[in-house]
This record gives structure tokens, C-alpha cells and sequence, in this order.
């Protein structure tokens, strides 16, 4: 967690889901699926704001601390693989969220594609997808190799960072010390440009409507380092 801390901030969270209700434009009761839902700091969120919203994601680990943070008739946490989410989810939703660049840590291109086909299929005709990461174009623009946080008051946070510019594949190396723990671990993920990502979502019937400079209003440039795309499903 402290590998994150520095841009975990309710306030800021609370501003995403404002924007995030404000894209959707959908009223409250809508049916929404954030995938992978992390610790639940957006669905739960949203649940207060008055949506009925499911959250899977992978990891034990992250869905107990979201399940702590409180569930209810409007809040439901699933553990579960966002390339096989339940089939009894078939056309169940409004809006299905994927944010926090939650997208391209499996190995395999065909896995992304999965993700996508999953949405799609989880999705109701009209339905919206909202997906918020990192821009292939913007990241790779301003790239840091190397960079360094204090995080929790005590603890040193570093990441080492490459990129192999034919697979699309970042590699993080991040290491951490402190006075209760210490350790390492690397993790990958694949970015995607905006026109990459837009012509596989339109494979799925996933057509972009709108794309932003992350959580902003502004509209996406080459030189932005996160992208958020609105799309919505045909039919």
C-alpha cells in the first residue's frame, strides 16, 4: 500500500467519482460494475452517491479492505478474473468502470482482449464503458527511468523503470525500506495509445464517444500522461 500512498487521497477520490457521475449521466439505482474494484475506493463511492454497484478484482487481499470500508443491499464485492467475470452478469449493466491503469498486467495481448469482450458482454445495448490509465503516447514522451518517495513518514519508496517499445510492455522495478519492512518485487504492464485501445473496444462494439486527459476535462493530447475513454456499446 505504501508503494501508493502518494496518490491515494479521499479528497481526490471524491473529485474522480464526482467526474465519474458526471460522465455517465445516469440516474441514481443504475447499475454499475467497477472491474477490478481494488480497495473499493470508488465503488464504494459510488454506492454512497446512490448507484447499485458490484466490484470484483483478483486479490483477496485488496477486496477484505474494501469490504471493510462496508458493503450493503447496494454494495457487493466478488472475488473473481475480469477475463471470465459470472455468466449470470450477461446485459446487467449501465456502466462498467475499469480505473487506475487496471488494464495490461496479464501476459498475453489475447488476455486483454478477453478483458474487453467480457465488457462488452456484461454490458446492457447503449450501455457505457469508462477505462482510465496510462497513455502510451504521454507516458512514453515524459519517460522516468528513475524515481524515489518517502512514504508512511519512514519508509523509501523506489521504482527503476524500462520499456520495450515492440511489445508495448513497461517493467517497474520498485524496492522499499524502512523500520517495519522491507523488500521488492517488478511488476509489468502493457500501455496502449488511445488508437490502439479504441480499435480493440470497437471490436467488441465498444465505440469511444470522448477521450480526456485523465480525470480532467481536457481533451486527450499526445503529451498526456493518463487518457480516460467514455465509450459506449452498439445495439
Amino acid at each position: 500500500m505504501l508503494e501508493y500512498e502518494p496518490i491515494f487521497d479521499l479528497s481526490q477520490d471524491r473529485r474522480d467519482v464526482a467526474r465519474l457521475i458526471d460522465l455517465l449521466g445516469l440516474p441514481s439505482g443504475a447499475r454499475l460494475l467497477d472491474v477490478p474494484c481494488g480497495q473499493g475506493r470508488h465503488a464504494h463511492l459510488l454506492a454512497e452517491a446512490g448507484f447499485d454497484v458490484d466490484g470484483i478484482d483478483l486479490s483477496k487481499d485488496l477486496l477484505a479492505i474494501a469490504r471493510a470500508r462496508g458493503t450493503g443491499p447496494r454494495l457487493r464485492y466478488a472475488h473473481g478474473d475480469m477475463r471470465r467475470l459470472p455468466a449470470r452478469w450477461t446485459g446487467r449493466f449501465d456502466a462498467v468502470l475499469n480505473l487506475f491503469t487496471s488494464f495490461g498486467f496479464f501476459l498475453y495481448p489475447s488476455d486483454d482482449q478477453r478483458v474487453i469482450a467480457e465488457w462488452a458482454r456484461v454490458l446492457k445495448p447503449g450501455g457505457l464503458l469508462v477505462w482510465h490509465g496510462g497513455s502510451r503516447d504521454g507516458v512514453m514522451r515524459r519517460f522516468i527511468a528513475r524515481d524515489w518517495w518517502i512514504a508512511g513518514g519512514h519508509t523509501l519508496v523506489a521504482h527503476e523503470r524500462s520499456f520495450d517499445a515492440l511489445s508495448g510492455v513497461l517493467t517497474i522495478y520498485s524496492t522499499w525500506r524502512g523500520p517495519k519492512s522491507s523488500g521488492e518485487r517488478e511488476h509489468r504492464i502493457r500501455l496502449y495509445s488511445a488508437t490502439h485501445l479504441s480499435e480493440l473496444l470497437a471490436k467488441q462494439g465498444l465505440i469511444v464517444e470522448a477521450a480526456y486527459d485523465g480525470f480532467t476535462g481536457r481533451t486527450l493530447t499526445p503529451r498526456s500522461g493518463e487518457m480516460l475513454l467514455v465509450a459506449r456499446k452498439e445495439g
